[in-house]
């Protein structure tokens, strides 16, 4: 829903204005400036009441994860499955809502109930609602006040709140507190709402799960449960937003003992039932980075070549290789195969993807033997020297280079990783970019040629000292050799290998 910033600032400020107007409002025509304080302490525990629900809502759901993926082998469960984390975490994030009503029931009030002619467990439960209210009200006013362009699903809850509590007082005055007519009236102008908040939320969840699978492998142990953790928090967050309007009002019924035990069997069954599902398919891959990397020196020779495998998501490349035995058979990797047991890849090797490496936590490496490259390529990319030019004026000196692609057949990009003194160059209208760091080296600049040309590279570096440039050459080909072809064959079909062939080399200038 679009709508001016000027709007949304008169919209957006209302719930904010009726949650400071119900200590005065609440009990008209009755007026006093006790009777408005006390009233405002019991808003605002009603406030505190629901915010700690939500709070718990989101923490039980992430211990749940936690407790399942000590016993897992494997994690992401939900990714090739959305509804199992619908299944899992729902039930918990209800759980977590019901605590406070559970543990404390009706909190102690500061009105006096008899002189307003209220029992105090009406007038908790009507703090507490108003509580509820003021949570999307003051949810609504952040959004608005820190500028970002959301919220409008926690005012359009919050004023429905309002509404709907308004048919419900109308339809007390005839059929009572308690009756299910009541309760009715309020549902009813609920409805509509209530499955919009669904609908976005359902949608926000499933985007979630989706991009789980591309975040990137976070360093281990702690890398494997945060997706869960984050999938699991969400999922507390949309399920607070969609039974929080309601709560006031279900959470008498919903916490008798019955209906959370069921709650937590129902959490359990579903946690025990998610670990036997596999978390990928073919309409959800496990993508794998696969790049068959040639070192090289600058008589274009290969100094030698290797494997490089990475993975963007919480399952290791172990997991990877345990359900992928014939490629593993390839690589000459046993049964007892562990991450401590290969030569990890540094990062600089997979420079000529950045910045996507910087997905790239753990990346394992699998020297190549018997490889004629000089079978596929001629030529392999070469940078080579033109001229120097030296400034007596100002000490600098001007490095002319030529960068040769070879007889590379495909070539997708080449990247200059360039580390030293460097004051200026001839790319980006002669504009430095802000300096890169890799895996804690020095502090370098990082430039990205796109695409094959008929012609050599020709640039200039500027460099203020007299220390020497280094510059690592990183170019991607995208032809396979037949070697890489049947290597990438061999893996599952649930999982997505992005293969090439990369060439790196270093100079000195």
């Amino acid at each position: 829903v679009f709508y001016s910033r000027k709007a949304s600032l008169i919209l957006h400020s209302l719930p904010t204005i009726i949650y400071l107007l119900l200590p005065f409002l609440l009990h008209y025509p009755i007026f006093s400036l006790h009777l408005a304080f006390v009233t405002s302490m019991d808003l605002v525990k009603g406030t505190i009441f629901h915010t700690l629900g939500i709070i718990l809502a989101i923490i039980v759901p992430v211990i749940f994860a936690i407790v399942r993926l000590l016993f897992s082998n494997f994690a992401m469960t939900w990714f090739a499955n959305p509804f199992l984390g619908f299944l899992m975490f729902i039930p918990s994030s209800i759980i977590g809502l019901l605590i406070p009503r559970t543990v404390f029931g009706f909190f102690a009030i500061s009105q006096d109930g008899t002189s307003l002619k209220k029992t105090s467990k009406k007038l908790s439960n009507e703090a507490y609602f108003w509580g509820a209210f003021s949570f999307y009200g003051f949810l609504t006013l952040v959004y608005l006040l820190s500028g970002l362009g959301g919220g409008f699903l926690a005012y359009i809850l919050s004023m429905s709140m309002a509404v709907a509590w308004f048919f419900f007082r109308m339809a007390c005055k005839r059929f009572g507190d308690q009756s299910i007519k009541s309760f009715a009236a309020y549902m009813i102008p609920m409805v509509p709402v209530i499955i919009y908040a669904v609908y976005f939320s359902g949608f926000l969840v499933q985007f979630l799960v989706e991009k789980m699978g591309m975040m990137g492998s976070l360093p281990q142990p702690y890398g494997y449960f945060v997706p869960d953790i984050v999938v699991a928090a969400v999922i507390g967050v949309v399920t607070g937003l969609c039974v929080g309007p309601l709560l006031p009002f279900v959470s008498y019924w919903l916490c008798r003992p019955s209906i959370l035990k069921f709650l937590l069997q129902f959490t359990v069954i579903a946690l025990a039932v998610s670990s036997q599902f596999f978390p990928y398919s073919t309409e959800a891959p496990k993508r794998v980075v696969l790049q068959h990397t040639f070192r090289t020196d600058n008589a274009n020779r290969i100094v030698n070549s290797s494997y490089d495998f990475s993975v963007v998501d919480a399952n290791s490349l172990e997991f990877l290789f345990k359900h992928a035995p014939d490629a593993s058979k390839m690589l000459e990797i046993y049964p007892n195969f562990s991450l401590n047991n290969v030569i990890r890849s540094d990062r600089s090797s997979s420079v000529a993807l950045f910045p996507i490496s910087s997905l790239f936590s753990t990346s394992m490496k699998f020297p190549v033997k018997n490889v004629n490259i000089l079978d596929h390529y001629q030529f392999t990319p070469q940078l080579s020297l033109i001229e120097t030019v030296k400034s007596s004026k100002t000490g600098s000196r001007k490095v002319h280079l030529e960068l040769y692609l070879g007889s590379l057949k495909e070539v997708w990009v080449a990247v200059l990783n360039i580390t030293g003194p460097l004051s200026n160059w001839s790319f980006a209208n002669s504009t430095l970019p802000a300096p890169e760091t890799i895996d804690d080296g020095p502090p370098s600049y990082i430039c990205r040629l796109s695409g094959n040309s008929h012609e050599n590279w020709n640039f200039w570096l500027e460099a203020n000292h007299s220390n020497a440039l280094q510059i690592d050459v990183a170019v991607i080909d995208q032809y396979l050799t037949d070697d890489t072809k049947n290597l990438k064959s061999l893996f599952p079909r649930w999982a997505d290998v992005i293969a090439y062939t990369s060439f790196l080399s270093s100079y000195y200038f």
